[in-house]
């Protein structure tokens, strides 16, 4: 017994020579037809060796009693219908077995030792096996007999001689395409049974019979390689045999249909990749999975004895199927992956979108809330200054002054607070045009501000919180500007309506590489955030206004807060 397990052992480790021994026990069981208890055992050793060369399953792998009673039913069922037809069969199916195994071999010299040993089994096939079972009544011509029993061990020798790659002989090595291994079966099914119809049919002799057969199928052939391809005018026969594989069926299809709407519905990425992934149950090969992304890990459905990796960046998924995967299912369940893996990076980068513009809001807001603060703490130092004049004939006029200021100075700060409370709140109300005017002049009396109005009528309503935001960051820009240039003289003008709002100084021009950025984005600033003038002209925006710098010449700045049109409102 020790001795069989090791003999066993080392043919398996060489996967070279467990081909050419079954091959050599096949010729056997072909040759000794006369004797059918030898040839019946020397096809029982050949099947031994063909179960340790087969590439279902490993070797190694220890057969339990539902293996071992179906190789049972098997041996008993070759016993019983031992004969030639059994034997074709046989052969064509390990034929195919061969000829799949081909088209994984890029290793010239193993490639061409696979291909003798398919040549042996057609031989084997077409010179020994259907002779014997064409009727009695059709010609079979010369028999070829003797030449397949001692011309057919020089294919056995010539594959002993051939040098094979280094990963040939190693165990589980040989690969078999059974899309390519059933489409051989079939045509050498066709040959064989072509073959017999043509004899019947027409009374032809069996190589006249094999020959046209062969003919017929190149013909076949040949027409399905011409309308294959795709030409200018007609769709090949590719382009629906690649959709067939690419979906096989619709479950694939339905899959990723509920993939996107998925997608659409559930913006947190964990609870997407977690959904997505059970969906996967719905698969007719999926028993369950696992699946590790970042910190993240999950489970779905349950575990089963074939299981298949599909590693990713950052999502690594581990699947466990039925059955055995296929290659080809392998290939489509790693893009059903790397599909949940992008659209789970989508998830992640749309939530850091929307982490970073929840802090833009938060910047923005407190941006905009110190920059008011900044210029009612402005207003507060002009008071102070004045109540540090001398007392006289400028103390009644002080008292007035701080008897107006000091209320709109309160109702800022109020307003200030609630745009803390309700960062998203801009509205603020509105005021007649007439009242907003007089408390802007008010505010800015004693300073070289002149204010120019015309014909505002009574019932003329100012957005209060728009204005006071973009008069108080203009008139503050152009005073700062007056502290380092003499003699400047700031002109606040309203016209008619109510509809455009213009504020001009007699200052210096806007440098261009400011100006190229101003009221489109925070700008740098020697005195303040440099953000004022632009959270002005978003906050325009979203009121249906217009801020601009319309004039930029040495002596004359000036800005424009205009209402839009109806027909000129940005869109939503």
């Amino acid at each position: 017994m020790a001795l069989l397990q090791g003999l066993a052992d080392t043919l398996r480790q060489r996967q070279r020579w467990l081909l050419i021994a079954l091959l050599v026990f096949l010729h056997l069981a072909l040759l000794a037809d006369t004797d059918k208890l030898l040839s019946m055992l020397c096809w029982l050793v050949h099947l031994g060796l063909f179960i340790l060369w087969q590439p279902f399953i490993h070797a190694e792998r220890r057969v339990d009693f539902s293996g071992l009673l179906v190789i049972t039913l098997v041996l008993v069922g070759g016993i019983g219908f031992y004969g030639w037809w059994l034997l074709i069969v046989w052969v064509v199916m390990l034929a195919a077995l061969v000829g799949g195994r081909v088209m994984f071999v890029d290793h010239r010299p193993t490639r061409i030792f696979y291909l003798i040993a398919f040549a042996y089994l057609l031989a084997a096939l077409l010179f020994w096996l259907v002779p014997r079972v064409v009727p009695s009544t059709a010609s079979v011509g010369p028999s070829l007999d003797r030449e397949f029993a001692w011309a057919m061990p020089v294919f056995l020798l010539a594959m002993t001689l051939l040098p094979l790659s280094r990963d040939s002989d190693r165990p589980g090595s040989g690969m078999v395409d059974l899309f390519y291994s059933l489409f051989i079966f079939l045509l050498i099914a066709v040959m064989v049974l072509g073959s017999l119809a043509f004899m019947l049919l027409r009374q032809s002799g069996y190589l006249e019979a094999v020959l046209n057969t062969l003919m017929s199928m190149a013909l076949l052939l040949l027409l399905i390689g011409w309308t294959w391809n795709t030409r200018p005018g007609f769709t090949g026969i590719d382009v629906f045999f690649s959709r067939y594989l690419l979906t096989i069926g619709l479950p694939f299809e339905n899959w990723l249909h509920r993939l996107t709407t998925l997608a659409g519905s559930e913006s947190h990425p964990e609870k997407f990749l977690s959904q997505a992934l059970e969906e996967m149950l719905e698969l007719p090969w999926v028993e369950g999975g696992s699946w590790v992304a970042g910190t993240r890990s999950g489970t779905f459905g349950t575990e089963s004895r074939f299981h298949q990796d599909f590693p990713g960046q950052p999502l690594r998924l581990a699947l466990h199927t039925r059955h055995k995967l296929s290659p080809a299912l392998v290939w489509h369940f790693h893009l059903l992956a790397q599909l949940a893996n992008e659209h789970y990076i989508a998830k992640l980068r749309a939530r850091e979108l929307q982490q970073v513009s929840y802090l833009r809001a938060i910047h923005e807001t407190g941006a905009r809330l110190t920059h008011d603060v900044k210029n009612m703490l402005q207003s507060l130092n002009n008071l102070c200054y004045l109540a540090q004049t001398p007392a006289g004939q400028e103390g009644k006029r002080l008292d007035l002054l701080l008897q107006r200021q000091l209320p709109q100075i309160t109702q800022r700060l109020q307003q200030t607070l609630a745009k803390l409370q309700k960062p998203q709140s801009e509205a603020g109300g509105e005021l007649p045009a007439e009242m907003w005017w007089k408390i802007q002049q008010q505010r800015y009396a004693g300073l070289s501000v002149s204010f120019v109005a015309t014909d505002l009528g009574p019932d003329v309503l100012v957005p209060l919180t728009l204005f006071d935001s973009v008069t108080d960051n203009l008139l503050q820009n152009a005073l700062l500007k007056g502290q380092s240039e003499s003699d400047l003289q700031v002109r606040v003008s309203l016209e008619a309506g109510a509809s455009v709002l213009s504020v001009c100084d007699s200052g210096s021009a806007i440098s261009d590489e400011i100006a190229g950025d101003l009221l489109r984005a925070p700008v740098v600033s020697e005195s303040g955030l440099g953000i004022g003038l632009y959270h002005a002209a978003q906050q325009a925006e979203s009121c249906g206004y217009e801020l601009r710098l319309v004039c930029n010449q040495p002596g004359k700045v000036c800005f424009e807060l205009r209402r839009l049109d109806s027909t000129t409102l940005p869109k939503a």
